[in-house]
């Protein structure tokens, strides 16, 4: 029997401290302890699986809280994969979805997984990373390949799944090849021999596939570390492009210091713990200040990891410039507002002077950013959505980051 030297032991215990930072879950911990303590022993890396389909070339701060997890994995010498699943694209991933996805064609396919190489780098260690492509061992399962591959899951299982349930129990269909794409993406894991795979609580069901699949096949179970969905600025919905409430990591140092700088204070401890490395101690200390500088320090904490410190201050004096001492550049957008907007007095409500100027797509969110405090007219900040404001020519409107000089019509 091999004995485990205490200094190793604890070794192993401050790595996994660090691998559990902001992780959801860990399934296990124990197994993870084995795993590492093994490859210590032998000097063999870890082999970590990182599985997405390209469907969305744009890589923003929700979807870099994994790869950061996956950096941490290469500091500690370990090998990640990163699987693009160019196959099981063509299936979509029904995952969170009621209805059928669509079918990516072959071109958007690898034109979306060229823009993700690209994005990789400013993260990942480009020495240490290898990029799989999933199509190289699915493609040529035959029939029966494939059959011996349904034989290993049950119908029952399949359709614990929260999605595929809700469909099945409103009468929306669910279609064969659906059924199939968690087995797919579990079957990566055999063909890998992953020993770890990360993803979203999102993703928790299919990895789990992958870890009973291993177990079917002969191979040691990989352990299964989730991270949590970041939620996105406005501090409801899931950060994502296709509603606006993301940080890209390849956008302008100022761009990204006005996006974090609109963002709800209640989700700055997520932000600084999933995309930071501050030590908590010291994140507790800095929330425990003003806001407002709390949100400044975490924009130049993560604009200094995708640029460097030097464009994180100038983005922060750049925005310091522009609102907080009350400079307005000379391109500010005008705005008009409708003549048909104003009451015989010239005055119009607050969230619909939002709507009309094109500063919040509902009065939902209009309502939403003046209790924020993120509403101000030449200054004077707003915070009451019933409101009904003058419009002046001239006068300058901040909505967030953003400006827009007035201009009432006629």
């Amino acid at each position: 029997m091999t004995t485990i030297s205490s200094d190793l032991e604890r070794e192993v215990e401050r790595e996994l401290e660090l691998l559990n930072r902001g992780a959801a879950e860990i399934i296990s911990r124990e197994d993870l302890k084995a795993k590492l303590l093994e490859s210590k022993q032998t000097g063999k890396p870890l082999r970590i699986k990182l599985g997405l389909d390209p469907t969305a070339p744009h890589i923003h701060l929700g979807f870099a809280v994994v790869l950061r997890k996956l950096r941490q994995f290469q500091d500690l010498g370990h090998h990640v994969v990163m699987l693009i699943g160019d196959f099981t694209a063509r299936v979509g991933d029904p995952t969170g979805v009621n209805e059928t996805r669509r079918v990516l064609t072959p071109e958007e396919i690898e034109s979306n997984a060229r823009t993700y190489r690209d994005q990789f780098s400013l993260i990942l260690d480009a020495s240490r990373t290898e990029i799989a492509f999933n199509s190289s061992w699915l493609e040529p399962l035959t029939f029966a390949d494939i059959i011996g591959l349904t034989a290993k899951y049950t119908v029952a299982r399949i359709l614990e799944r929260d999605d595929f349930e809700k469909r099945f129990e409103s009468h929306r269909p669910i279609h064969m090849h659906e059924m199939l794409y968690p087995l797919m993406q579990g079957y990566d894991s055999v063909a890998l021999q992953s020993d770890v795979e990360l993803g979203g609580t999102d993703q928790k069901f299919n990895i789990l596939v992958g870890r009973d699949l291993q177990r079917e096949y002969g191979q040691e179970p990989q352990v299964v570390l989730t991270m949590p969905i970041l939620v996105g600025l406005d501090g409801v919905e899931k950060m994502s492009k296709s509603k606006g409430n993301y940080v890209g990591i390849t956008e302008p140092p100022q761009e990204m210091f006005g996006k974090l700088m609109s963002m709800r204070d209640e989700s700055m401890r997520d932000y600084f713990v999933l995309c930071t490395s501050v030590p908590l101690p010291e994140i507790d200390k800095i929330l425990a200040g003003h806001p407002n500088e709390a949100k400044k320090r975490l924009a130049r904490e993560i604009i200094a990891i995708y640029h460097d410190a030097d464009a994180a201050k100038a983005a922060q004096e750049s925005f310091e410039t522009q609102f907080s001492k009350g400079g307005v550049p000379e391109d500010v957008p005008v705005k008009t507002v409708p003549k048909a907007e104003l009451d015989e007095e010239g005055t119009i409500s607050l969230p619909r002077l939002l709507i009309a100027t094109g500063l919040a797509p509902s009065n939902r969110d209009a309502r939403r950013l003046i209790e924020q405090g993120a509403v101000a007219l030449d200054d004077a900040k707003h915070t009451d959505p019933r409101a009904r404001v003058s419009v002046v020519a001239g006068m300058v409107m901040r909505v967030g980051r953003h400006l827009a000089r007035l201009a009432p019509e006629g």
